[in-house]
């Protein structure tokens, strides 16, 4: 079943400079914290990715930034929500890998 039609495009050609992954901790794992935390997560327009994760964590997601200035914006966003207890980030030096295929078996 194909999902949606999309073009992908060169982050650099959109001045995205940044790609973060950042490991997120909620306050606790209540069904309505973590609930919350998703609605908060899909209404961010800056997180691109965002996955309700196990093995330590909360969430993993992904945010493009265009400059510092806007990762750190968005993540005191994070810092500031009651939800969140904490967060780590993981910026990229590079790509090495991206891919939007799946190889169907």
């Amino acid at each position: 079943m194909i999902a949606a039609k999309v073009a992908v495009v060169d982050a650099h050609a959109l001045s995205l400079s940044i790609t973060a992954s950042i490991e997120v901790q909620v306050s606790n794992e209540r069904a309505d914290v973590v609930d919350a935390a998703k609605a908060f997560f899909q209404n961010d327009p800056d997180v691109q990715q965002a996955y309700y994760a196990t093995g330590g964590v909360s969430f993993v997601l992904v945010i493009q930034a265009p400059d510092m200035r806007k990762y750190e914006a968005t993540t005191r966003m994070f810092a500031q929500a009651d939800l969140v207890a904490s967060y780590r980030s993981l910026t990229a030096l590079d790509r090495v890998k991206f891919d939007t295929a799946f190889v169907v078996p």
